[in-house]
């Protein structure tokens, strides 16, 4: 039965842990299985994560033990230093082109089938925006007896031209919290972008001011202001 997110969906900690490995599996396969230091290097990176964070040994370890059990990571034996390894395709039952885009919407958060073939290219080249949405609409189409859908089109957000893609391994999403997570992160560029718009405001009324002395100064009629200037 392959790996069915209804009933027991992934922690955070364990999507970052799968999604890490199999972002280096094709971004650095001669680094690759990993050993414990390098997983944690990846799953603490501040650049391509969303959200950032920061899991201990201890937090990969407990990831790395219940993705085992789960068949979705394999532990390489027979070195000094133990390594790891995602079996993310087979144990979810998915090709490896949509294991690819499940990896990047684990890591990097809801994305546009657009931003997802560009932040793909290292992993895999997709012909088009078009074969992303295929693939996508096969998860989201994606039937009972092979575990569920794994992704969900969002509603497209206020002032977006593209509605944007989740992953459902990690249990269903919630809508209005995510807009509100997004509309927090935005809310800092509001006051920052009035005070702009008032500066400017001021420097074209301190212009106009000018111009007008000189006009004056030199016997000429003053240029109109334009409505709500005057």
């Amino acid at each position: 039965m392959p790996f069915d997110p209804r009933q027991r969906p992934l922690t955070p900690a364990e999507a970052r842990v799968l999604a890490t490995l199999l972002e280096k599996s094709r971004t650095v396969p001669d680094s690759y299985p990993l050993t414990l230091n390098s997983l944690a290097a990846g799953c603490n990176q501040k650049t391509s994560r969303e959200p950032v964070m920061q899991l201990t040994d201890d937090d990969l370890l407990q990831a790395l033990t219940s993705l085992r059990q789960q068949s979705l990571v394999i532990e390489i034996g027979g070195a000094r230093v133990a390594r790891w390894e995602h079996n993310f395709a087979r144990g979810v039952g998915v090709p490896d082109q949509s294991a690819v885009l499940l990896g990047l919407l684990m890591l990097r958060g809801p994305q546009t089938a657009a931003e997802l073939r560009l932040n793909a290219e290292r992993w895999h080249r997709f012909a088009d925006t078009s074969s992303v949405e295929a693939f996508l609409d096969e998860l989201q189409e994606r039937s009972d007896e092979k575990g569920g859908p794994l992704v969900v089109l969002l509603p497209k957000a206020p002032g977006a031209r593209e509605p944007r893609w989740a992953q459902l391994l990690c249990g269903p999403v919630d809508v209005a919290a995510l807009a509100a997570s997004q509309a927090a992160s935005a809310a800092p560029a509001q006051p920052a972008l009035q005070a702009r718009v008032e500066a400017l405001e001021a420097e074209v009324a301190q212009l106009q001011a000018q111009v007008r002395r000189l006009c004056a100064e030199l016997g000429l009629d003053a240029p109109l202001s334009p409505p709500g200037q005057e």
